[in-house]
């Protein structure tokens, strides 16, 4: 046991070891033991080398001589590009391209591979071992090949650092970071090769002190180079092959222990009876196994400490998942040696870690370990250390950690006594209401089994069953949580745990039919939860803000959606007669129950025992319809009715009839009161019946067809009088609106249906110009409800009688309807005094606050969006959208996506008449701020709403050059119009600072050509003003990015300044991607097009004109380390000699407003002013890979958020340079850009930090979303532009 306490002291001592690039030896001795010959000739064994154990520095030194290759002109016949090892290896075996193919593959059977190669490496072990090494660079992605020279005679360091100079330099992906199925076939090919090959060395060659400790020593330094590719892979590999020896370690443990059992037992017997042969048979093979287990032990050692230590916190978080998914393996085979608080600990770290990928690997491995009820004892510490984290982790921004967080929190809730507490539990009950479905699932079944818990310990106080006990518990909680105020998002989390309760419909109308169960409220929570289950499963599909993971249903659920709508419709159709009946008088109830029919199975009521049920059913709603006059009982009475009457049933006869009756009642009984109402003698009470009377047909109008009725003329006639009279009784005058509405809108359907004669044509477009008249007047009146009741339906009929409804009905054109002058401007002044206004409309109650607030805001989107359509097609002008465009900005919270949605497509219909109207809309606000007091507050608005107008161009700009020209010439003609009477003179000149916010999508020709327009609208003396010269620099600036890097993807982030008669002037680049960007990201760099460069370093100007005079990143930033382009190398090396770059003045032409000619003057660069550099090579720095790095950022977060501060930073103006460069030599600048992508710097690995020191953005308040559930009934900007 004295190897078994070796590892576990080597792993308590890892926190202390902090020297990633030391020698280190393995702890276990070479001991005699007894081996299997080996079939076939055996090579004299080679001094084994101190060095085969040797981890080689992170910054690898030169070689001592030049690398020496011959390559192969074999065509490699898989997809990733890779070298051809021609290299004689010195057997007639399997060669390492054969077997990178059958990794890459999959296709070969892996123990075959592994078995060929082992019988070259028994011919020749040293030629086997190149074979294999040469097979791991290859994995790597590098062109370079190991010889055997090289292999005797240098060290890992040296070949290391030959290697990364033979990189592939075409590209900065490698075979574990190609995207796509290639990616995971080499990934899983790559990682049975380890394990196989460990299985078959566990009995021979594991233990002959050449092959694991050379590969391994190898994998090691691969694990400190700089090159991600060489680090990710051979880190990899090493945890593969650790993983492999754990299982070694463990069977051979169980075999020592099985010889010790038998040679106890053989001891234990007399003398006489013992077996000398079998006892020293025995006490051999213990020897042996002794020795096995220490080498294996030494192994592993020195590959924990060597690789797992420094690469569990790489900076990649591919490696760091790669670790800690291995040390999860290691703690669940060999419990007796890793699970201790000294390997737990780790995974405790790396809960912390800023990566999702890599947390979600750790709490993948502690579920492994929670499900195993042996380890729970030992996880009891850990358990107390780390539960508030794992707490905390619930919230965590990736939903599938959060998912994976849920489900090892119920592991530990039903397998640790203590588990969680009420209060924790409370931390994970609000997630069945989050908008990520699998998370609410989790959720969800944590709620359950907490649930059950509960039931299951009352089981024997009560007589109920299972199920009514669950059902009654879950109304509880649904009750209590003041989470959300809907059902269907808590059904849709239960449904998976609790499917069996859910479905029990017989249990919950048992519970909702007896005279004395619940309580009212629970009555109300049980009907809810009843019809939230009855949809989901007819339906089979989650509630609105849940996104279903697979759209189309396989064939097994199909058959049980049909299962389950058949029991659903065989178990209400004789109950939910009575249900009605029972709650008729809860308007609250009755409108979720007549819900219910809408998910049966309607063609069973044609059966004939089923339409007595019928009968009983249409009895109720029409009962039901003359009992209420609740918008919202009356509208799902008119949704089951429109239903029930479809002609597809048998039975729609009886309902059209049943129906039919109430319709005649309720006509005749508004009948009976409206000439008492036209000739206002009415008292209230017939006023209340006839606007009841009206309610109810206008509500069952929206669903069926009542135009029999006749019933408009009368309507308009109320409205007319009404308005004249001023006698505004809301409920009255909106019924008649609604009818009107719909009567004009079903008589437009039947025209389209069945072609009107021209008489009747000639009536229904006077029926439309009546009601239209009606209406304009109904939009100034005080009552919000009439209003806006009005308008919304005069954008729907507008729309509906509209020039576009009959393009394809040319005999439906008499039928079309434009709205006049006095209508136009009474709706935009709608618009401007009800939609865009900050005012209050009415008193509301404060404990309603927030929910009026949210209907008033639906409200008016509703009627935006209807404005809007009318503008998009063709009712209104475009012009009209100015009223709408220059809200923009201030709005834009509330309605800034149905506003750019109507900019984008007013640009499909008329591109330049749309940019027109954008100008129009800031012309009318500038005069507007006119005529009140001027103050730069204000002209900063407009600026800021001009500058969300020009983003909505996009960045083709040759497809928006003509309408961009257009809106600058409006704007030049309105900053310089002819003066008028009383108006001072160039007032409206400082707009030209409004309009120079779109200059910058300007191509430099309409630069020109505006600037000439400038000069020639604009007064001689005015050229000085402020806001003329604020625009012509406008014309004059050019941003950094060019139309062909825009093209391809790329954009560069820096300006300046450009001159229109420069000459000479250099276009200089310097590379801007950096090696942190690729790496990060794993894509390679965007090839920029370089400019041609003369002799004397001017840049060719192309036909359409140059883009940038000059280019830079300015940043006063210091440079981190990690992001050198220069491979690093020891000091010994000798600097290349520069040689001065002679720099000469360029001549320039004096330009008005620009400063004379003068000389060049040498300036030292300040922080924070932009210098202009020249790509030159960097030379190659020295830097000691032990010592910490202060400045160096710590984690690639950091990296990326000092990048993001980099490219934010704004150029200063300066003097364009007057110096010239010569262009380095291409190939040492290909050469160091390839670097740049290869390289990365070590992290400073110190000692490793306290728990306290890790933070993760999981933890900054990353409450989960809930769903909303105020939906319209249709979404506003689908209905918008469908």
């Amino acid at each position: 046991m004295a190897d078994k306490d070796s590892l576990l002291d080597s792993l308590e001592e890892m926190d202390d070891f902090s020297d990633p690039g030391s020698d280190y030896e393995p702890t276990g001795k070479s001991m005699k033991r007894s081996k299997q010959p080996v079939a076939g000739p055996q090579p004299p064994k080679r001094p084994r080398r101190r060095a085969a154990l040797r981890g080689s520095s992170p910054v690898p030194s030169p070689p001592d001589r030049p690398l020496q290759q011959q390559r192969s002109r074999r065509t490699p016949k898989q997809v990733w590009p890779r070298p051809v090892i021609g290299v004689n290896e010195g057997s007639q075996g399997i060669t390492a391209e054969e077997i990178y193919e059958a990794v890459c593959s999959g296709k070969s059977a892996m123990v075959t591979l592994v078995d060929e190669w082992l019988d070259g490496y028994k011919t020749n072990r040293e030629s086997g071992l190149l074979v294999l090494i040469n097979f791991i660079v290859q994995s790597c992605g590098c062109k370079g090949v190991v010889t055997m020279e090289m292999l005797n005679n240098m060290q890992h360091a040296e070949i290391i650092s030959i290697l990364t100079k033979e990189f592939n330099e075409d590209s900065v992906n490698y075979p574990l970071c190609t995207p796509g199925p290639q990616l995971r076939a080499f990934k899983a090919g790559l990682c049975e090769f380890a394990g196989v090959l460990v299985r078959s060395c566990r009995n021979s060659l594991l233990y002959d002190e050449f092959l694991f400790p050379s590969l391994l020593a190898l994998l090691t330094g691969l694990s400190d180079s700089q090159v991600r590719a060489f680090r990710h892979t051979s880190t990899l590999l090493a945890m593969k092959l650790m993983s492999g020896l754990v299982e070694v370690a463990v069977a051979v443990s169980v075999q020592l222990q099985t010889s010790q059992r038998q040679l106890d037992l053989e001891n234990s017997k007399r003398e006489q009876d013992r077996a000398t042969d079998k006892l020293e048979e025995l006490q051999a093979a213990i020897r042996e196994l002794q020795e096995n287990k220490a080498e294996v032990a030494s192994i592993m050692n020195a590959t924990v400490r060597g690789v797992f230590v420094h690469r569990y916190r790489d900076r990649l978080p591919e490696i760091r998942a790669a670790c800690i998914e291995e040390m999860g393996v290691w703690l669940k085979t060999d419990p007796e040696d890793f699970l201790n608080d000294g390997c737990l600990k780790y995974l405790g770290w790396t809960l912390h870690d800023k990566q999702s990928p890599v947390r979600l690997q750790c709490v993948r491995a502690l579920q492994a370990l929670y499900q195993e009820k042996e380890f729970i004892g030992r996880l009891e510490l850990f358990t107390s250390r780390f539960k508030e984290r794992m707490l905390s982790m619930v919230l965590d921004k990736d939903p599938e950690v959060a998912v994976e967080v849920v489900n090892l929190l119920l592991l530990i809730q039903q397998g640790t006594e203590e588990g969680l507490t009420e209060e924790e539990s409370g931390l994970i009950y609000p997630l069945v209401y989050a908008s990520n479905r699998s998370l609410a699932s989790a959720a969800g079944c944590f709620l359950c089994n907490r649930l059950k818990t509960l039931i299951a310990s009352d089981s024997q106080k009560s007589d109920k069953s299972d199920n009514a006990a669950f059902i009654q518990i879950l109304i509880s909680f649904y009750m209590q949580s003041e989470f959300h105020e809907h059902a269907a998002y808590l059904v849709d989390s239960l449904w998976a745990a609790a499917k069996s309760e859910l479905r029990d419909w017989d249990t919950m109308t048992a519970f909702l039919l007896q005279k004395a169960g619940l309580l009212y409220e629970e009555e109300g929570a049980l009907i809810e939860l009843m019809l939230c289950s009855v949809r989901q499963a007819a339906q089979a599909s989650p509630p609105a803000g849940r996104a279903q993971s697979r759209k189309i249903l396989a064939m097994k659920d199909k058959k049980i959606q049909e299962q389950d709508k058949r029991r659903i419709t065989t178990h209400f159709i004789p109950l939910l007669p009575q249900l009605l009946a029972k709650y008729s008088a809860d308007a609250t109830k009755v409108c979720l129950l007549l819900k219910a029919p809408l998910y049966f199975q309607l063609e069973m009521y044609s059966s004939a025992p089923s339409l007595k049920h019928l009968d009983l059913l249409l009895s109720q709603v029409c009962s039901i319809v003359e009992k209420h006059t609740e918008v919202a009982v009356l509208e799902a009475s008119a949704n089951l009715a429109s239903t029930l009457c479809s002609d597809c049933y048998t039975f729609s006869s009886r309902a059209h009839l049943a129906f039919s009756q109430l319709l005649d009642g309720l006509a005749e009984c508004f009948s009976s009161y409206i000439s008492d109402l036209l000739q206002g003698t009415a008292d209230d009470d017939d006023v209340y019946s006839a606007a009841a009377a009206l309610k109810r047909i206008a509500a069952l109008s929206s669903a069926r067809d009542l135009t029999g009725l006749e019933l408009f003329d009368s309507c308009i006639e109320l409205l007319k009088s009404r308005m004249e009279s001023t006698e505004l009784d809301t409920e009255l005058l909106v019924s008649a609106l609604k009818y009107a509405g719909f009567y004009l809108m079903w008589k437009k359907v039947n025209a389209v249906n069945s072609t009107p004669t021209e008489e009747e044509q000639k009536r229904l477009k006077k029926q439309m110009r009546s009601f239209c008249r009606v209406s304009q007047t109904c939009l100034s009146v005080n009552q919000a409800e009439i209003r806006d009741q009005a308008f919304e339906l005069l954008c729907d009929l507008l729309l509906l009688f509209g020039a576009g409804s009959v393009r394809s009905e040319p005999a439906l054109q008499t039928l079309v309807h434009l709205p006049s002058d006095s209508l136009r401007s009474e709706m935009a002044a709608f618009l401007l005094d009800y939609i865009f206004s900050e005012t209050e409309e009415t008193q509301f109650n404060v404990e309603n606050e927030e929910d009026w607030r949210i209907t008033l805001l639906q409200r008016r989107r509703n009627q935006l969006a209807g404005y809007c359509k009318l503008v998009i097609y063709g009712v209104l002008d475009l012009t009209a959208a100015t009223d709408v465009f220059k809200h923009y900005s201030k709005y834009f919270k509330d309605f800034g996506d149905i506003i750019k949605e109507t900019i984008s497509r007013s640009k499909l219909i008329n591109p330049t008449l749309s940019a027109k109207t954008l100008c129009l809309s800031l012309q009318q606000l500038f005069s507007e701020m006119l005529t009140e007091d001027h103050s730069r507050k204000d002209l900063a608005e407009i600026r800021d709403l001009a500058k969300r107008l020009a983003m909505s161009f996009g960045i083709d700009l040759h497809r928006v050059r003509r309408p961009l020209v257009a809106l600058h010439m409006d704007g030049i003609r309105f900053a310089f119009r002819d003066l008028r009477e009383g108006e001072e003179q160039h007032t409206h000149e400082a707009f030209l600072e409004i309009l120079s916010e779109f200059s910058f999508k300007l191509l430099q020709q309409d630069r020109t050509q505006l600037a000439a327009a400038l000069r020639a609208a604009c007064p001689e003396a005015a050229l000085s003003w402020p806001s003329v010269r604020t625009y012509q620099r406008s014309l004059l600036l050019r941003t950094s990015t060019r139309a062909t890097d825009q093209e391809q993807g790329g954009s560069l982030v820096s300006s300046s300044r450009a001159t229109d008669q420069e000459q000479g002037g250099s276009l200089l680049l310097r590379p801007s991607t950096r090696a942190t960007d690729q790496e990060e990201h794993g894509s390679p760099a965007v090839k920029r097009r370089k400019p041609s460069v003369s002799a004397q370093g001017s840049a060719v100007s192309s036909a359409r004109g140059s883009w940038l005079d000059s280019f830079s990143i300015q940043s006063g930033l210091q440079s981190p380390d990690l992001t050198s382009t220069a491979q690093r190398q020891p000091v010994q090396r000798q600097p290349v000699q520069r040689q001065p770059v002679q720099r000469q003045p360029v001549q320039r032409q004096p330009v008005q407003g620009q400063p004379v000619q003068r000389q060049p003057v040498q300036r030292q660069p300040v922080q924070g002013q932009p210098v202009q550099r020249q790509p030159v090579q960097r030379q190659p720095v020295s830097r000691n890979p032990g010592a910490p790095q202060s400045d160096e950022l710590e984690s690639e977060d950091e990296f990326s958020s000092a990048r993001n501060q980099m490219r934010k930073v704004r150029p200063s103006r300066r003097q364009p340079s007057c110096s010239h460069a010569g262009p380095p030599d291409q190939q040492d600048l290909d050469s160091h850009l390839t670097l740049l992508s290869l390289i990365e710097d070590d992290v400073a690995e110190g000692e490793e930090p306290e728990i306290e020191d890790f933070e993760s953005d999981s933890e900054h308040q990353s409450a989960y979303s809930l769903p909303s559930t105020r939906h319209s009934s249709t979404n506003v900007l689908d209905e918008l532009f469908d």
